[in-house]
């Protein structure tokens, strides 16, 4: 590790708090309908919206029909996705005559990128066309990050409410998201990596000449466009198959930093825009701390792997120490213009947040390099998260760190002046275990039956790591792998697209559930045994109890695969 690299690292933490505040600012004035610096004009259109969509913005719902309307909405756009990847073979903006998606890829593709995750079992420059990248993915990439900001507006409704029967409504939630949040930031960030050098165009491939005469197809499009949303929605769905380690779609060590911070820009303000609604910032800032503690371990971990290098190589006498004229350590898989520092923080980062865009191969890292990322998903990607779904499923994190708490000293637990009764714990408990049931699940019907071993590029526990990776990756919603699994088959296309929905939809009912609970019930005032939420004891015991769920969770199947993988590394065995 280098100071360098320890300077980049602390560069970024310190412009996400810089932007949390008044990030978060604005979207609690935009989800409270209040006046803001768009308001004139963007107000007009929203209106036009709800006119042509018959929607009254005044009329609320109940947490079942919110929830129906997610449901509906998100199964609409499921057949649309993949009616258009079934017939993009005679649809307009196809230049390069891409044929038909067949159906189980367009099946799993349109599951992917509905769900949020992005997951792609295909190359994008040889198998969508123009359209399908900008009406169907990119289209997707702003209403799934639009959904999943709602849900997370809507459980934050159920903390500040009291005696309430509604928690919002969905349509103006998700119109309201859009249009004033995620379209204004993704128009000025598109133009600004136009301005870098990531193509915006529909022109065919260009066919170009190397300098040493070998003819070469240089793949482009729209490019920009869909980059900008794929990381402030953090959706990471790449148009080119590198993702963002190609040099068109992230150019240089600047358009990296502004893609990093993208990433995580939504899912810190939305701590902050928790703080304001339930009216203490202060409780913002506690969530935003045991984030914040949990992404510096992580990232701390991942460079320190990454920068030790691989031992297995030191008897062939080749020099891995960080030097003026060398990045030392484990370099396979990483872009020289990012670095050791930038592809260990982006890999954190991007894990964290379930965006699952990435700049380098997370299947080349040291085995406790790639573990720390597999983690992080398996934890429910709660570091900050993905858009909503990282504040909703840290706040279920935080009902049972209160509900232990309660425990330990022997009284009702009680969060916000709301008591946490044996009904909101137990859509906590079944939100959270819904993850490991899909994860491990799934990893041992494939790491046993030929149509899952069929994939395997490798043997070992680093074959199994990319099994399980995948299906955390999938269960997870954030879409990044293991590069080493070939997951183009009837199998995994069905399998993974089976763990992203459950992933997505089965932990949001509960969540949903817990929300229109909580709104129902009165606050009451605190008292000498009210445990306080704001210090260093609550901080404390969320993350200790994050990290015991998680270790005792999946330490089994983490030891048969990285951990192990780790030892075999460092005995000399892996190669």
């Amino acid at each position: 590790m280098t100071s360098n690299g320890w300077v980049q690292i602390i560069l970024f933490s310190l412009i996400v708090i810089a932007i949390t505040k008044p990030f978060g600012g604005y979207m609690t004035r935009v989800f409270n309908g209040e006046r803001t610096l768009l308001w004139p004009v963007l107000r007009p259109i929203e209106r036009a919206v709800y006119a042509i969509c018959r929607i009254n913005e005044k009329e609320e719902q109940h947490w079942t029909i919110y929830c129906v309307a997610m449901l509906v909405f998100s199964f609409a756009g499921f057949i649309t996705l993949y009616l258009i990847q079934r017939f993009q073979a005679v649809l307009p903006f196809n230049p390069q005559s891409m044929p038909a998606v067949p159906d189980h890829l367009a099946f799993n593709t349109a599951i992917s990128f509905v769900t949020n995750t992005n997951w792609q079992s295909y190359v994008p420059e040889t198998t969508m066309s123009y359209l399908t990248q900008m009406a169907g993915l990119t289209v997707h990439n702003f209403l799934s990050a639009a959904t999943g900001i709602a849900l997370a507006i809507a459980l934050i409704r159920g903390f500040a409410r009291r005696s309430a029967k509604t928690i919002g409504n969905f349509w103006v939630d998700l119109t309201r998201c859009t249009l004033y949040v995620l379209l204004p930031i993704s128009i000025i960030v598109g133009l600004f990596f136009v301005w870098q050098g990531v193509p915006q165009n529909l022109l065919p491939y260009t066919a170009a000449t190397t300098l040493e005469g070998a003819k070469q197809l240089i793949a482009q499009g729209p490019v920009a466009s869909q980059e900008a949303i794929k990381m402030f929605g953090t959706n990471g769905g790449g148009f080119f198959n590198a993702n963002s380690a190609h040099p068109l779609e992230n150019p240089s060590a600047i358009t990296n930093l502004v893609q990093i911070i993208l990433i995580f820009s939504i899912g810190a303000a939305l701590t902050n825009v928790f703080g304001r609604m339930v009216g203490s910032e202060r409780q913002g800032w506690a969530i935003f701390a045991v984030m914040g503690v949990l992404f510096l371990a992580g990232t701390a971990t991942t460079y320190w792997a990454e920068a030790a290098g691989n031992p297995a190589l030191a008897p062939l006498h080749i020099d891995q120490t960080a030097s003026a004229l060398q990045a030392g350590g484990n370099m396979e898989g990483k872009e020289v213009r990012f670095g050791i520092a930038n592809s260990a923080l982006f890999a954190t980062i991007t894990t964290d947040a379930s965006c699952g865009a990435v700049n380098a191969m997370h299947d080349s890292f040291t085995p406790l390099g790639g573990m720390i990322p597999m983690i992080n998903i398996q934890l429910g990607e709660i570091i900050f998260g993905g858009v909503g779904s990282g504040l909703y499923g840290m706040l279920l994190f935080v009902i049972v760190a209160m509900f232990v708490a309660g425990l330990m000293v022997g009284r009702t637990p009680e969060y916000l002046g709301k008591k946490l009764e044996a009904y909101e714990v137990k859509m906590a408990m079944l939100a959270i275990l819904i993850l490991p049931l899909s994860i491990l699940g799934f990893t041992a019907i494939a790491a046993v039956v030929p149509a899952g071993l069929v994939g395997l590029n490798n043997s070992g526990p680093h074959g199994f790591s990319e099994i399980l990776y995948a299906y955390t990756s999938a269960t997870g919603n954030n879409g990044s792998a293991f590069a080493g699994l070939t997951a183009s088959t009837w199998f995994y296309d069905t399998t993974l697209a089976a763990a992203m929905f459950i992933g997505r939809f089965l932990m949001i009912v509960p969540a949903l559930a817990v929300a229109g609970s909580l709104a129902a019930k009165r606050i009451i005032p605190e008292s000498a045994g009210t445990f306080p939420t704001t210090g260093p004891l609550f901080v404390g015991l969320t993350v200790g109890l994050i990290l015991i769920i998680g270790g005792l969770t999946y330490f089994p199947a983490l030891s048969v695969g990285p951990i192990v993988e780790h030892f075999a590394m460092h005995a000399g065995n892996l190669y």
